[in-house]
């Protein structure tokens, strides 16, 4: 079994057939029994898929023409060699042979992928040279990404693209119904994981070091969840009371709901939708190991009418479907898979379930709508536009010290305070 062979497979899934990472590597790592194995494949495809952009340009450099493209798997065995050889502490020699070994019966590209590597390997520091000068793979973000995120936040852009191309710190969310966070790092230390707090959250654990849930104490009985830290603010900023109604929009999988109940675990009926059967498949399983009830259902959040009575609701959190430029580095196949054109289709549904849930709210109700994205248009934009059409709607303004404070809203930029890129707006039905 070679798992550069694998790797290929997956990258060629996500880069040809526009498949997600996540969706690809679970087909892939079923069949594979070592831990090892899989940790190896995942952080192979991971790290091409962050750095891919600037891999594609440097092997378009020692390429005499481009491959076909149904041989994209040989192309994703040469991105994968350049990225052992840029990226990993493997031997040079020991890259170049696993990887022409892994493209197996094609002799024809066994020499090819042999000459290729070992070029780069003589002309490396040139080439890293090159593609410094070219701003896509200077950054490893596509043109037009680059553009957007320039031009909203010109004095943050280049952190941005830092933070983007690093691995994501893995954040907990203590379950204040079972334990304090403090109680919680106490378990940790037991366990010697060392993690760090932040002084805005009474819920959220940083670990210095990813583990695997199973070694988190607790966690099959509910004592934590994982969840950013930015994400788990949701639950805070929604300022629940009791018996209060909730209805959370664009629900799955389940984080935001969870932690908004764990706060209010017995005097709130709250209402968790999704438009995917199978995406509140995830949110039911979060709630059961956490022992939480909620009444879920699937609709469509731009048409509550289809699915629900003339009810109206206490508070309304619309988790607005986005470009989730604010979690690239969790989901790094988004510089990949992501175009231009989706931000305003992105931004006319956003407007429809904004439209939809303000008619389901009633008057002295707060709405708070949120993203994972770091686009204006998107969010500070959205926000300003939705005021000027609805003269019952005014801000609450979020006196923070995360965070940026915009015209409307509150954004958070990816990597402050380990947190990913999210925004927040509060709104008031008057």
């Amino acid at each position: 079994m070679n798992l550069r062979h694998i790797s290929a497979r997956v990258l060629s899934s996500v880069i040809k057939d526009g498949q997600s990472l996540t969706q690809a590597l679970d087909t892939a790592l079923q069949p594979i029994e070592s831990p090892k194995d899989s940790a190896f494949i995942q952080a192979l495809c991971y790290g091409v898929i962050r750095q891919y952009h600037r891999l594609d340009y440097i092997l378009q450099q020692l390429l005499d023409k481009p491959l076909r493209n149904k041989d994209s798997d040989i192309k994703m065995l040469l991105i994968i060699g350049l990225f052992q050889l840029h990226y990993m502490r493997v031997k040079p020699h020991a890259a170049v042979s696993e990887t022409v070994s892994a493209a197996k019966k094609k002799s024809w590209a066994k020499s090819l992928i042999n000459g290729v590597l070992r070029q780069f390997i003589r002309e490396q520091e040139a080439l890293n040279q090159q593609a410094d000068q070219q701003s896509s793979a200077c950054y490893s973000h596509p043109s037009w990404l680059i553009h957007h995120i320039t031009t909203d936040w010109p004095d943050h852009a280049l952190k941005l693209f830092q933070e983007n191309n690093k691995q994501a710190p893995m954040a907990l969310r203590v379950n204040l119904a079972k334990n304090s966070r403090d109680g919680y790092l106490d378990l940790l230390a037991e366990q010697a994981i060392a993690a760090h707090t932040l002084p805005f959250s009474d819920t959220a654990i940083v670990l210095n070091q990813a583990v695997t849930v199973d070694k988190l104490p607790g966690f099959s009985a509910g004592l934590v969840s994982v969840q950013d830290t930015a994400a788990q603010l949701a639950a805070s900023l929604l300022d629940v009371h009791a018996h209060h109604s909730v209805l959370d929009l664009c629900a799955a999988p389940g984080g935001k709901t969870a932690a908004i109940l764990e706060r209010n675990t017995d005097s709130v009926s709250l209402l968790a939708v999704d438009i995917d059967e199978q995406r509140l498949d995830r949110v039911r399983e979060n709630l059961q190991r956490l022992n939480l009830q909620a009444t879920l259902l699937a609709g469509d959040a731009t048409d509550p009418d289809s699915w629900l009575e003339n009810q109206l609701f206490d508070r309304i959190l619309v988790d607005a479907p986005c470009s989730a430029t604010g979690v690239i580095r969790r989901h790094p196949d988004i510089k990949v898979l992501r175009r231009e054109s989706d931000i305003d289709a992105l931004r006319l549904i956003q407007q429809k379930i904004l439209k939809a849930a303000w008619k389901r709210l009633k008057p002295g109700g707060i709405l708070l709508y949120a993203t994972c994205s770091i686009l204006k248009q998107e969010n500070e934009n959205q926000i300003e536009d939705f005021l000027k059409h609805h003269a019952d709607a005014s801000e609450i303004r979020i006196n923070a010290t995360w965070g940026i404070q915009r015209k409307f809203g509150r954004q958070v930029l990816t990597g402050d305070f380990d947190m990913d890129g999210f925004y927040y707006a509060k709104l008031l039905k008057t």
